[in-house]
């Protein structure tokens, strides 16, 4: 059936569980899995929120912490997969549009299935918030499957 899954990740705790339930899904079919972080660049974050000014970042700091984190994300994941006897690679990319990225990076590793969370927001907050998951959804030619993520209600 599936033969390489897309697991995108932006590091919550949420997304997370979502990748964990993507590569248990991915051993129970026999399937390999990319794991991938997409960042938007760092002129994205200037003209939404003024971060740059406010903390005196730069291009260059600004990619380097992008880098590490996106490679710690993406090392847990690939860490999961090969514990469970799962081929794993990962894959960083830069995107001023997330679900473009992910739906690019699906095509570009010859995937043919994105596994991807959800929050399952809906009225105002999906409206405020936007939702990746609804636009990969609108934008991928592969298979998505949809994880709905339980939220830890404390």
């Amino acid at each position: 059936m599936f033969k390489k899954i897309l697991i995108p990740t932006d590091g919550s705790p949420l997304s997370a569980q979502a990748a964990n339930a993507g590569v248990t899904f991915a051993r129970s079919i026999g399937a390999e899995v990319v794991a991938l972080n997409v960042t938007q660049p760092f002129a994205a974050t200037i003209g939404f929120d003024g971060m740059a000014a406010a903390y005196a970042i730069t291009d260059e700091d600004y990619e380097k912490a992008a880098s590490d984190q996106a490679d710690k994300y993406l090392k847990d994941i690939v860490d999961r997969a090969q514990i469970a006897g799962v081929k794993a690679e990962y894959r960083a990319v830069s995107n001023f549009n997330v679900a473009d990225g992910v739906v690019q990076a699906a095509q570009e590793a010859g995937c043919d299935l994105i596994f991807i969370g959800s929050h399952g927001r809906s009225g105002l907050s999906r409206l405020l918030l936007g939702s990746v998951t609804a636009k990969v959804l609108s934008l991928a030619t592969m298979g998505v499957l949809v994880y709905r993520v339980k939220e830890d209600k404390k």
